[in-house]
């Protein structure tokens, strides 16, 4: 008898007493949490550590590595590890339900459940795993700190054994399939009844899953955002967007070197979607996410997965939106992400209010005493009264500090101040006008005032 097997009888105890105790409670399967999401819950997290596992030092600066402390990687897929035991414990316990309810014919229809070719066995096995994968883990971590060589040797066991077991490539494929899902429906309502070429509609039905497969994986990251959750274990879920996201762009470049007519629209369209991605995937992984497995203040942590999941998430939609209108140019964006109108009048209001307060700011700064202090404290005081939430968490940090400052300062520090808050107002200015929302809306007075702000 196999080791598995002989843990099957244990594992099959614990998840029968939590079904005793739902039963004495009254609950039924349908009450408990929904197998279809627990399945893609399970797949996204296995999926994103097999891509972190690739990774090697891509969260690091390459020249550090041998001297780096790699038990923050180890502290990562250990977290990772143990939220995946409680998915599959709970998968266990559901599974067990629906088998039993499939085999009392309570169940008759089961070619529609993504789960129904995942078996309580299957789900035992990956269940030993995972116990032996976090008791190893936690050994090693109390040898810490752990070199470059031993977080090799422990990824590539780990990458290889995740390969093996047969229902974790189920349950990752399962997510991904979910994940194509995640289309908008007006998008998908297009391609069915909109009278276009059917090169146009094979090129989009093929590309458009693939869009909408990262943009459900940062709807994960969004969702721990809102929740205030911990966030240092996105960074598998960002290796998997990374991956995806490469994978789209390697298929567009593919499909572009193939086209055969350079002047189509499409052709066009698929080029600025591919370049845009590689784009803000640099931005991404080498500024906001480098280094960050080693970095511990959570204000810090949450500003940079905020601002990585913005550029990327942003990004897409934006993409998507730009498809969209060249299969209907009448088309609202807000038709198909709503969520794009309220960011694009916040950023429409952030930026319009921050022009003047750059304005009040330099005039202070010229004028020197002659400057009422009381309209300059006023105007500091409404900017972040009504828009400092409309920045990002990094931003909105950085803006309070220099308020904080000015409010207190005293007159004979205020102008140089003054100086290092107005070219910080500029510089923020710039970047604000880039957002991917504000594409079709170029503010002109700013344009002819600061000309360089855009170069």
């Amino acid at each position: 008898m196999s080791i598995i097997e002989a843990t099957i009888p244990t594992i099959k105890q614990t998840v029968n007493a939590r079904i005793e105790i739902d039963e004495k409670r009254g609950a039924s399967a349908s009450e408990t949490t929904d197998l279809d999401e627990l399945s893609f819950q399970l797949g996204l997290w296995l999926s994103g550590l097999e891509s972190f596992l690739k990774l090697r030092s891509s969260t690091l600066a390459e020249e550090s590595r041998n001297n780096y402390d790699w038990s923050k990687e180890f502290n990562l897929t250990h977290s990772v590890l143990l939220n995946c035991s409680k998915l599959t414990l709970d998968f266990s316990h559901l599974i067990l339900r629906y088998e039993s309810a499939v085999a009392n014919f309570e169940v008759i229809d089961q070619t529609k459940q993504s789960f129904s070719k995942i078996t309580s066995k299957e789900l035992c096995e990956l269940t030993f795993a995972l116990k032996e994968w976090v008791l190893l883990s936690e050994g090693l971590l109390r040898a810490a700190p752990l070199k470059f060589s031993e977080w090799i040797a422990w990824s590539n066991s780990l990458a290889n054994r995740l390969k093996r077991i047969e229902v974790v490539q189920k349950l990752i494929e399962n997510a991904e399939k979910e994940g194509e899902k995640f289309l908008p429906k007006i998008l998908q309502n297009l391609l069915d009844n909109s009278s276009i070429s059917s090169a146009w509609e094979a090129d989009l039905r093929l590309v458009f899953p693939r869009f909408a497969r990262s943009l459900k994986w940062l709807s994960i990251v969004g969702k721990m955002l809102k929740n205030d959750e911990p966030l240092k274990t996105t960074l598998v879920l960002f290796a998997r967007i990374n991956e995806q996201m490469n994978e789209m762009t390697g298929f567009i470049n593919n499909r572009l070197l193939r086209f055969p007519d350079q002047s189509d629209a499409l052709f066009s369209s698929l080029d600025a979607a591919a370049y845009t991605a590689s784009i803000e995937l640099k931005k991404v992984y080498t500024q906001e996410l480098k280094g960050l497995a080693e970095i511990r203040p959570t204000p810090l942590i949450y500003a940079k997965i905020e601002t990585a999941y913005s550029l990327l998430n942003d990004s897409l939609q934006l993409t998507l939106v730009n498809f969209a209108q060249l299969i209907d140019r009448n088309i609202d964006p807000t038709d198909i992400f709503p969520n794009l109108q309220t960011k694009e009048q916040q950023s429409l209001k952030l930026r319009e209010s921050m022009w003047k307060l750059l304005q009040c700011v330099q005039i202070a700064e010229k004028t020197g005493e002659k400057y009422s202090l009381e309209t300059l404290h006023k105007n500091l005081k409404k900017f972040c009264n009504d828009n400092k939430y409309y920045l990002f968490y990094k931003d909105m940090e950085t803006v309070e500090r220099f308020v904080e400052e000015i409010l207190t300062a005293d007159k004979k520090d205020l102008i140089p101040l003054l100086h290092r808050f107005g070219a910080y107002l500029e510089t923020l200015l710039g970047q604000i006008n880039m957002r991917v929302v504000l594409a079709n809306h170029p503010f002109e007075e700013m344009q002819k005032s600061s000309p360089g702000m855009f170069m």
